[in-house]
Formats: C-alpha cells, sequence, structure tokens
C-alpha cells in the first residue's frame, strides 16, 4: 500500500443530483482506502449533514454495487454553509462545519458539485480554514476549470433521445415541438443535443434570439414542403428585447425566463398566478406568428434521472482516482479537472464564482449553423 500524507477525509455530494455522483463517491473511496489506507467519513445530505453532524462510515462494502446507479448515496442539498437556514433564520454555520471536521479528525473535506459547491468549498477554505477538495459535477457542463462536468454525457444522451422520439409525433401531426431542455445560465446541453437530435431550431441564452426570425426560418421550412419543426430550447434561453432590459437593468434577472399569467375566477377576479414556462411562452407565441399548431415537451428532472452512460461512468472514476492520489500527496485545495484524456489539478480559487457558457464562436454553434439550423438569430 502505497504512503499517503493523508490519514483521513470526509466527503459529501452538494447541488442537484445527477448521473455518475454515486460512480465519482465509489471511485474516491476505493482508490483512498484500497491503494492508499484513507479512512473515509461520509457527511449526509450535503453541506448540512455536515453542519449538523450527520455521517456514515465509508469503505469498499458500502461502495460495491453503486458505479450503475443514479442519485447518490450520501443524499444531497442546496444549502450554503454561511447562509444555511436554522430555525427559521439565515446563519453563518461555518464555524459548525469547522468544529465537525475537527472532531472526526478528518485532513481534508472532498465536495462533489457543480459551481454553488465549487463557491461554498473555496469559501470553507477561505474563511473556516478547511483544506478541501472537489470534483466539477453537474448536467449543464459550465463549471470552468474543466473540459466536461460528469452527468452532462447522461442528460445529453436522455435529451437526445428524447428529441429522437418528438421527430415522429410532429412529422405526423404537421406541428412545430419546442422542447425545454435544462440550462438556467449555459446552453450546452441543449445546443450538444439540438445537434445530436437533428432540431431545426436552437435557442440557447448565451445568443438572445428573435422570434421573427424563428418564425420566418419555420415558414421557409414549411414552404419548402418540410411537415414538422423541432425546437430545442434552453429553459434559461432570452429574447433580444429581455436582453436588452437586462442590460438596462430594467429587468429582475429572475423574471426573465416567463411572462405571468393572471387567471381569473368567475366574477373576473384573479385567483392564481402562473409561471409560464419559457418553452410555452415560445410556443404560443410562434403559434400566433406562423399559424401552425405548436406543442411543448419539457424534459425537467427526466435528465438527471437514471443509470449513467459509460462516458460518465469512465469521467467519474477518473476524477475519483485522481482525487486519491491528490489526497495522497497532500494536493488540496484544488479542483480535479477533466483535461483532454486526463486529469489536472486547477487551484480552487481559479473557478469558484465561474462559470463556462458557450461562446459564440464555439465549433459546436458553427457546425449547428452550416447544417442550417436556425440559432435564433
Amino acid at each position: 500500500m502505497a504512503e499517503s500524507k493523508t490519514k483521513c477525509i470526509g466527503i459529501l455530494t452538494s447541488g442537484g443530483d445527477c448521473p455518475g455522483l454515486n460512480a465519482a463517491i465509489r471511485g474516491v473511496c476505493k482508490a483512498a482506502i484500497g491503494s492508499y489506507g484513507i479512512k473515509v467519513v461520509g457527511f449526509l445530505d450535503g453541506f448540512r449533514g455536515l453542519v449538523e453532524n450527520r455521517t456514515v462510515a465509508l469503505d469498499d462494502r458500502t461502495v460495491s454495487g453503486i458505479l450503475t446507479q443514479g442519485g447518490t448515496i450520501l443524499g444531497t442539498a442546496r444549502d450554503k454553509p454561511h447562509k444555511m437556514l436554522m430555525g427559521g433564520k439565515k446563519m453563518d454555520m461555518t464555524q459548525a462545519a469547522v468544529d465537525n471536521i475537527a472532531k472526526h479528525n478528518i485532513d481534508c473535506l472532498v465536495c462533489l458539485g457543480g459551481g454553488g459547491t465549487q463557491k461554498n468549498a473555496y469559501h470553507l477554505h477561505t474563511e473556516g480554514g478547511l483544506d478541501v477538495l472537489t470534483l466539477p459535477k453537474t448536467i449543464d457542463n459550465d463549471v470552468a476549470g474543466t473540459d466536461i462536468t460528469f452527468g452532462f454525457d447522461t442528460a445529453m444522451q436522455i435529451a437526445t433521445d428524447a428529441i429522437d422520439r418528438l421527430h415522429t409525433t410532429a412529422t405526423s401531426h404537421h406541428r412545430i415541438i419546442v422542447c425545454e431542455i435544462m440550462g438556467h445560465n449555459s446552453g450546452w446541453l441543449a445546443l450538444g443535443a439540438g445537434i445530436a437530435g437533428g432540431a431545426d431550431v436552437i435557442l440557447i441564452p448565451e445568443i438572445p434570439y428573435d422570434l421573427k426570425s424563428v418564425a420566418a426560418h419555420l415558414d421557409k421550412r414549411r414552404l419548402s414542403g418540410k411537415r414538422f419543426s423541432i425546437i430545442a430550447v434552453a429553459e434559461g434561453a432570452i429574447s433580444r428585447q429581455e436582453a436588452k432590459a437586462l442590460a438596462s437593468g430594467k429587468k429582475d434577472k429572475k423574471d426573465e425566463k416567463s411572462e405571468v399569467v393572471v387567471e381569473q375566477d368567475a366574477n373576473g377576479q384573479p385567483y392564481h398566478l402562473v409561471q409560464e414556462p419559457k418553452a410555452s411562452q415560445i410556443a404560443r407565441q410562434l403559434q400566433q406568428l406562423t399559424g401552425t399548431e405548436a406543442r411543448v415537451t419539457s424534459l425537467g428532472h427526466v435528465q438527471r434521472g437514471g443509470s449513467p452512460s459509460p462516458r460518465d461512468r469512465l469521467v467519474s472514476s477518473l476524477l475519483g482516482t485522481a482525487a486519491a492520489h491528490a489526497l495522497a500527496k497532500g494536493d488540496y485545495n484544488n479542483m480535479i479537472a477533466i483535461r483532454g484524456n486526463g486529469t489536472e489539478l486547477v487551484p480552487l480559487k481559479e473557478v469558484a464564482g465561474k462559470k463556462k457558457t458557450v461562446p459564440e464562436d464555439h465549433s459546436w454553434i458553427t457546425s449547428a449553423q452550416l447544417l442550417g439550423t436556425c440559432m435564433g438569430i
């Protein structure tokens, strides 16, 4: 067994669940325990479990058989250690987290998560003095500093399969079908699945769209004899008008993705506020502009569920074993990133608070346009 500078680690999963979390937990634990003799303490339900000191001992037997399982055996939550809701009030629980790490004689805390998790881990390092190590997880693929995040490939496979299936029903009924795909701030998932699924229009947050341009594209398809149109739209896509309003500070970022529809009772009084999803808004407006019947499919959390793809299992395993190797060497306060066919350590300070969005000159966008796909411009 190789000598290790790290004797005990804590590990937690934070933020939204996604395929590959269990594979990554397994990769860290099997390599840390089996190759370096490192003790592993699991914290349940993310940073909340860390603050509340809810733990489970992890060993080779515990992580056996979880490679193909979706979700996370540790549970997850979106709590921030420095802004945690306790007794109805938001409190800074950083010191409680630090104290619990000390109680278990943990040398380094391993955090698996997306952009928010990177920030929270960095906070525990800078404000709490803890040594941390992170792995990049999210179906959105928007964590800075890494070529890819685990969870992305599976989600793109699910979204692509959905678009494939929508083609047959769209052509049978001569319809426009708008498929809403996850991605609040970045369009990697909608763009990748849109290209792979042969979507006719792809709308992503990075490129504000003009619905008149989209409608003209759909009309051109109809006049050329095409029986249907598929639109892949990221849930965070915004129109040019919304982008201008945001730029001028006239519109709240939280309200940019939907309109509020007020429903009325028999007396004409409002009784319920419905946030109209972006895909529904686009479908309604395109139906008015083109005169073609439109339908909406929102994939939602289906994209996060189920067994990870072979590629995500591979990526998670590479990241997990690389993390164990870094722990053995005492290389803390980094994120393990995928670079090319291997992994690299990236200082956490270069990752925290940053997002990887789709550049307008990215090869995927160029490819989509050369294929005749409308990007809403």
